[in-house]
């Protein structure tokens, strides 16, 4: 594969670089294989669902180019227009709902919790949605798996309460709030008692994820 170019952004446990003609290039930090994500990605985008394409994946699964997707996140876009919080969380459960009609196929992994047959993302929040100008593009599927869509609902849940979100001391209770109604709208478009009962078993297999803080896991645990 020819040499990145810059340093667009690094997240939890890769790096992205822009790779020229309208694409990037994803390197996982720590050696990870990449090849089971863009399997996966180029599953859910032959169904129709929006996923950056795969152009192209390193022998040892380390690199992986696909195309470059610009605009806002959902959060910068929830930051930029609190008034339409509501809506992005409508969005959020639309992404969830049209991904989980897709039957997994049998090479993609088990969730960690709640068995079933669904394409799930397991990390299907507003920091991994992209607003392009052909609408939402989803992201990072590093723990795509298959099982029960309330167990990836139920882990959005999660992470949209507990999540650290960098803020002055100022703007974290205008965070608290916004952050509630983005939750709320997104929860009412689930059946919540059937949601409840997935909750304890995702939170205990998120609290062992190493890259959650102390007072994340603080959090989480308080939802139950």
């Amino acid at each position: 594969m020819d040499p990145p170019g810059n340093l667009i952004a690094a997240g939890r446990d890769a790096d992205i670089f822009d790779y020229g003609k309208g694409s990037v290039l994803r390197r996982s930090r720590n050696g990870r294989s990449q090849v089971l994500e863009a399997r996966a990605m180029e599953f859910v985008r032959s169904k129709g669902y929006p996923v950056p394409e795969v152009f192209e994946v390193s022998d040892d699964g380390i690199d992986l180019v696909m195309d470059r997707i610009e605009g806002p996140t959902m959060i910068e876009a929830a930051s930029a227009q609190p008034w339409k919080l509501r809506g992005f969380g409508r969005d959020l459960a639309e992404l969830h709902q049209s991904l989980h009609l897709l039957q997994a196929p049998q090479w993609m992994p088990a969730a960690p919790c709640g068995p079933g047959e669904h394409v799930l993302h397991m990390d299907l929040h507003p920091l991994n949605i992209i607003l392009s100008s052909k609408g939402p593009i989803v992201l990072d599927w590093t723990n795509a798996a298959r099982g029960n869509p309330l167990v990836d609902v139920a882990a959005t849940w999660v992470l949209l309460a507990s999540g650290n979100v960098s803020s002055s001391r100022v703007q974290a209770a205008a965070v608290r709030v916004g952050r509630g109604v983005l939750l709320r709208a997104f929860l009412r478009q689930f059946p919540r008692d059937e949601l409840s009962s997935e909750l304890s078993s995702v939170v205990e297999w998120k609290c062992q994820d190493s890259n959650m803080s102390a007072a994340e896991i603080k959090r989480m645990r308080s939802l139950l």
